[in-house]
């Protein structure tokens, strides 16, 4: 029996043409802002407004860096500013006494074996048979 295996399950579905549903929702979230000040703002004061908004929530939506969201990549950003840097695998020497072992030498001291004429000749008659 066959399986079908899910390809792509990283990849977003695609809900209005090239745009995402975080995309829209990110785009939606900016006109709805935007049209929250259109009513408080001046007209000079809306461009400026709508420029910074537009660029904050396009960025939002639209900008990966590292292949991750903006929001996930802020947010990583500011877990490694404030988490402590601990090195587990750095060694410091300061509070520890370090000894060196010296290794003592042993000698040992072979003694020669003393072999007779008559010994020598037994064994070249053993290895010649």
């Amino acid at each position: 029996m066959l399986f079908n295996v899910p390809q792509f399950i990283d990849i977003e579905d695609k809900i209005v043409g090239p745009l995402t549903a975080k995309q829209l929702g990110w785009l939606g979230l900016a006109g709805v802002i935007l049209l929250v000040l259109w009513n408080f703002l001046d007209t000079q004061a809306m461009i400026i407004a709508a420029v910074v908004i537009g660029g904050i929530f396009g960025a939002l939506a639209f900008y990966r860096p590292y292949n991750q969201t903006l929001l996930q990549f802020i947010f990583s950003s500011v877990l490694f500013a404030t988490r402590p840097k601990i090195y587990i695998w750095r060694r410091f020497y300061d509070s520890m006494r370090v000894e060196k072992k010296s290794k003592e030498k042993i000698e040992v001291v072979r003694e020669k074996k003393k072999l007779n004429k008559e010994k020598i000749e037994e064994i070249s008659k053993m290895l010649n048979q």
